[in-house]
């Protein structure tokens, strides 16, 4: 994730607020609003089929925005529909295939967050306690709590903003290397802290890292361990897969395709990397198959008891929209027709994913695109959520002075997660 100017994913001003539950801002900060916990469930009888034709729109809307290949599948009550939509392999002009596994980015957060509340679960940890208690003298300030790290509110500096300030060059540099956690926390500690704990949302990967950290110091195994164990094996995500430092992306799978900053420079291939930059932040591979299974999983109950998975889903907005919210580890999406969706997204070198669920977790959707670094591509692979979990919007009565809506692939602007750069 980079600042640019010329960045062109729609990211909102970020909204000033103190986490609930956490220490008391600053006497200058702005209060915070409550989290908000209120969910919408259509009755099954209101729920609109899903329109694949609109996927596919979005889908195709992705590839005119600079994606070699898209692929989305949706899961509900009906069955699972799924579409793809030109090549997972540029070279060997292999098409799109819904079983390839790809790099799934800051939908990593995700896992990491049910591995942490888990342990939270366990008595383990306490979400309000200064996370200096469990990893004494890492950061510098001990007002800073677990819990300000999985909403994004520790005020810690993104060092990835540095990172891929030139986005090839930034890529290469890394592409082999392999970071230890201390190593990437050190690189943010060198910037200045974005914000007071607690104060303001402000995404940044290096709060991910230290849950890392936080898993592998309670648990004693590294975080591979934890998510194989806690969460692969019991949900039998058999495409799913955590192989840091390792490089490939074994079997069937979507390579990926990294946009230059210079405008028509070819592609880069980025398939093969060892993620070491972003680890419990954004490296895990995973299936479309393996992605509605998790997030229709954690949704229904089956990694987080009642009341953990009741904290994780109280949210707040992380811009003026109120239309988009993060919880612990977990976006919010609230769609156009009154659905409320939970999830992820993620970017990394060559992917951008979406991966969501009602809270009901009665209907999942997760869609790739293998790109990145071109935001517009990432955007319109956002209208598969609209497609899909609002179905097929009411044709407008015609007028004198009728005009064209946004279409699905504008209504919901796309998020950075990972690095960005255009």
């Amino acid at each position: 994730m980079l600042r640019s100017p010329h960045r062109r994913l729609a990211v909102g001003a970020t909204v000033i607020a103190a986490l609930a539950g956490g220490l008391a801002p600053a006497a200058t900060a702005t209060a915070a609003p409550a989290p908000v916990t209120t969910t919408t469930t259509p009755a099954a009888s209101t729920v609109p089929a899903p329109n694949m034709e609109g996927v596919v729109a979005a889908l195709n809307a992705a590839m005119a925005n600079g994606a070699p290949g898209a692929m989305a599948r949706f899961s509900g009550p009906d069955g699972v529909r799924s579409r793809t939509v030109g090549v997972r392999d540029r070279e060997a002009q292999a098409p799109m295939d819904i079983h390839a596994r790809f790099r799934i980015g800051s939908v990593s957060k995700t896992f990491s967050s049910v591995v942490l509340l888990q342990l939270v679960q366990e008595g383990r940890l306490e979400l309000d306690a200064p996370v200096n208690r469990y990893l004494p003298g890492l950061l510098p300030d001990d007002r800073i709590t677990v819990r300000h790290l999985a909403t994004h509110r520790s005020g810690l500096a993104d060092y990835t903003d540095a990172m891929f300030e030139k986005t090839v060059p930034g890529f290469e540099a890394v592409r082999n290397r392999v970071f230890s956690y201390q190593e990437l926390v050190d690189l943010s500690l060198a910037e200045p802290r974005t914000t007071e704990p607690g104060v303001a949302y402000k995404y940044s990967n290096t709060n991910f890292v230290v849950v890392g950290m936080l898993i592998e110091k309670l648990t004693g195994r590294p975080v591979a361990d934890a998510y194989e164990r806690r969460i692969f094996k019991p949900l039998k995500l058999r495409g799913t897969s955590y192989v840091h430092p390792d490089t490939r992306v074994k079997g069937l799978h979507a390579r990926g395709y990294l946009h230059p900053d210079e405008a028509g420079a070819p592609l880069v291939d980025s398939t093969e990397q060892t993620v070491s930059w972003a680890q419990s932040a954004g490296a895990v591979i995973s299936t479309p198959a393996d992605l509605n299974t998790f997030t229709s999983a954690l949704m229904r109950g089956r990694l987080l008891s009642p009341a953990m998975l009741d904290a994780m889903t109280a949210v707040t907005p992380t811009d003026t929209t109120n239309t988009r919210f993060y919880g612990l580890g977990l976006r919010r999406y609230d769609l156009s027709c009154g659905t409320q969706v939970f999830g992820h997204t993620g970017t990394v070198q060559g992917f951008y994913t979406y991966a969501f669920s009602t809270r009901d977790g009665r209907r999942s959707l997760s869609a790739l695109a293998n790109t990145s670094n071109h935001g517009a591509a990432n955007t319109a692979l956002g209208g598969t959520l609209e497609a899909a979990f609002c179905g097929k919007k009411p044709a407008a009565a015609p007028t004198a002075r009728a005009f064209t809506a946004p279409d699905s692939a504008t209504d919901l602007p796309a998020e950075r997660d990972l690095p960005e750069r255009h």
